[in-house]
C-alpha cells in the first residue's frame, strides 16, 4: 500500500487531535499536492441517474431542493449558474474516490461515514448551515469560497426549509478561497457556507455521529433479540396520597435505575456498539457496493484477566 504524505500538512497528528479535532476549524493549504480529482461533474451527473445512488440538486437563491434519481434531460434544463449537485457515498461506487480514505488512517475507520462529492456551477451553494458531524472539505477542481462562523444550536435554525437546515443569521468569523488540493476541517456545529467560484468540485469526508435516540432505538432492538433475563419495574415506597397524585418523581428515579442496570453490562454494550458502528451505510445494496466495515472491541473482563480482542465485520462476530 502506498504511504501518503500527511494530509494535515505541517500539523502533527497528535497536535491535530489534541488542538483541533471536535474543537476548532483548520485550513490546510495544499493538503494533497498536485491533486487530480478522480471524478468530475459529468461523472457525478451520470451517477445521479442511477436509482441506487443517493443524490440531490439545489438550485437558485431560494435553495430549491430536488432528490434523485434524475433524468438526463434535467441537466439540460438547469440555469447557467447557481446550482449544486450533491452525490452521497461516492466512495462506494468509485474505487478511486474510496482510495482517498487512506489519507485519514489517523482516525478510527469505523467513524467514517462516507465521501460526498459535489459539483457546482458559479455561485452554487447549499446555504449557510451547520452539521452535527466532523467533516473534511477537500477542494477538487476549481475554487470555492468558504465562510466560517461560530458554534450553533438548534434554535439558530431558520426552519425546515426544503429539508435544508439553514441558519437564521450567519456572522462570518473567517473566510478563505480554497484551490485544488486545499482542505478545510470543520468540527460539529460550526456554521459554514461554501460558494463556488466558477465551476468546481468538493470532496466531503464526513464522520458518523448518531444521535442518542438513534442509538437507543437500535440498542432496544438488539436487547430484544438477545436471550436476556428481563428486569422488571418495581414500585418505590408507596403512600396513600400517591394513588391520586401525578406520577411521583420516585417512579422516574426507579425507571432511571432500571435502565442503568440494563446498560451496566459494558461487554454487551461494547459488542452492540461495534455492531452498530460497523453497519453498512446502505444495507440493501451490499450485494452491489460490496461494502465491508469493521470495528474491533476489547473484551471487558471482570475476572482480572487481560482483555482480548473481538472482531466485528458488518456486525457479524468473527472467530
Amino acid at each position: 500500500m502506498t504511504k501518503h504524505k500527511s494530509i494535515l500538512g505541517q500539523i502533527g497528528i497528535d497536535e491535530f487531535l489534541a488542538e483541533y479535532w471536535q474543537k476548532k476549524p483548520l485550513l490546510i493549504r495544499n493538503a494533497i499536492e498536485d491533486f487530480s480529482p478522480p471524478i468530475d461533474g459529468d461523472d457525478l451527473a451520470g451517477l445521479s441517474l442511477e436509482p441506487e445512488v443517493e443524490s440531490r440538486l439545489i438550485v437558485g437563491d431560494e435553495w430549491s431542493l430536488e432528490h434523485g434519481p434524475f433524468q438526463e434531460a434535467r441537466f439540460s434544463n438547469l440555469p447557467e449558474r447557481n446550482w449544486t449537485l450533491l452525490v452521497q457515498a461516492v466512495d462506494l461506487w468509485v474505487p478511486e474516490v474510496a482510495d482517498l480514505l487512506t489519507y485519514f488512517d489517523f482516525l478510527p475507520p469505523w467513524r467514517i461515514d462516507d465521501i460526498m462529492v459535489s459539483y457546482a456551477e458559479d455561485g452554487g451553494n447549499v446555504g449557510p448551515h451547520f452539521d452535527h458531524y466532523d467533516v473534511f472539505l477537500l477542494q477538487g477542481s476549481g475554487q470555492r469560497r468558504w465562510q466560517v462562523g461560530k458554534t450553533c444550536r438548534e434554535e439558530d435554525l431558520l426552519g425546515d426549509l426544503n429539508s435544508l437546515k439553514l441558519l437564521k443569521n450567519f456572522d462570518v468569523v473567517d473566510e478563505w478561497v480554497l484551490n485544488p488540493g486545499d482542505m478545510l476541517y470543520l468540527p460539529p456545529k460550526i456554521a459554514h457556507h461554501g460558494i463556488a467560484i466558477g465551476e468546481c468540485t468538493t470532496f466531503s469526508v464526513g464522520f458518523r455521529a448518531p444521535s442518542a435516540t438513534e442509538m437507543l432505538d437500535d440498542l432496544a432492538t438488539e436487547l430484544l433479540s438477545r436471550d436476556i433475563t428481563p428486569i422488571h419495574l418495581t414500585d418505590p415506597p408507596l403512600t396513600k396520597a400517591m394513588a391520586s397524585q401525578p406520577i411521583s418523581t420516585a417512579y422516574v428515579s426507579r425507571v432511571k435505575q432500571l435502565l442503568q442496570e440494563v446498560l451496566d453490562d459494558e461487554q454487551m454494550l461494547g459488542e452492540w456498539f461495534a455492531q452498530f458502528m460497523s453497519a453498512p451505510k446502505y444495507p440493501p445494496l451490499v450485494h452491489m457496493t460490496e461494502e465491508v466495515r469493521a470495528a474491533s472491541l476489547l473484551n471487558l473482563s471482570s475476572s482480572g484477566e487481560e482483555p482480548t480482542l473481538s472482531h466485528y465485520i458488518n456486525g457479524q462476530k468473527q472467530p
